[in-house]
């Protein structure tokens, strides 16, 4: 008979909670995503070896420079019983203006398939560096799970917003730039 520790019952028994109602659901919404700080979230995938396509739907506080997202994997073995994912896909999408997934007028904005650079099973990371204008955007994370009772895998997601340190910085580009074009004028005409 095997014994378990007290720890390791909590974690079996939380880990079994989640996957509970992780199974159930392949669509998570984030709410809006803040300029301030990462919005975090998370998944735990039955085990299969057919694979599994997870959405998590945003939408995009305004003004933006883009989105950035990051996934990674969690291998977990706690007395046999193994939770690992294999990523292969991460794809931001915009739902369109029907605010609808699968609607007919989603729009890819980035995908990362593996192979690429920077990227492996474990990791996958995506920048979008042009603004993110309003409605329901949505990250469709892809892959298969590995461990006797699925995977566990965790990601990250963040709106840039430009701060007023990098609007001074600009203006003061842009007046030295013309200080130098006009110093340049003045020489020619001598």
């Amino acid at each position: 008979m095997t014994k378990f520790s007290l720890k390791q019952t909590v974690a079996i028994a939380v880990l079994a909670g989640a996957s509970a109602g992780a199974y159930a659901d392949t669509e998570q919404s984030l709410g809006t995503i803040s300029t301030s700080f990462p919005t975090t979230f998370s998944s735990v995938v039955a085990p299969t070896t057919t694979g599994f396509s997870d959405i998590f739907t945003f939408t995009v506080a305004e003004p933006n420079l883009g989105v950035g997202a990051s996934v990674v994997n969690i291998p977990l073995n706690v007395s046999g019983f193994t939770f690992d994912t294999v990523l292969a896909t991460m794809s931001l999408v915009s739902a369109g203006a029907d605010n609808a997934i699968g609607g007919g007028d989603d729009t890819v904005l980035q995908s990362v398939v593996l192979p690429s650079s920077g990227n492996s099973t474990d990791h996958l990371s995506l920048n979008w560096d042009t603004p993110v204008s309003g409605g329901l955007h949505y990250l469709n994370i892809t892959g298969v799970t590995g461990g006797s009772e699925g995977g566990i895998y965790s990601g990250a997601i963040a709106s840039a917003v430009p701060e007023p340190e990098t609007y001074a910085m600009l203006l003061a580009g842009l007046g030295l730039m013309g200080a130098v074009v006009r110093r340049r004028g003045t020489r020619k005409s001598s």
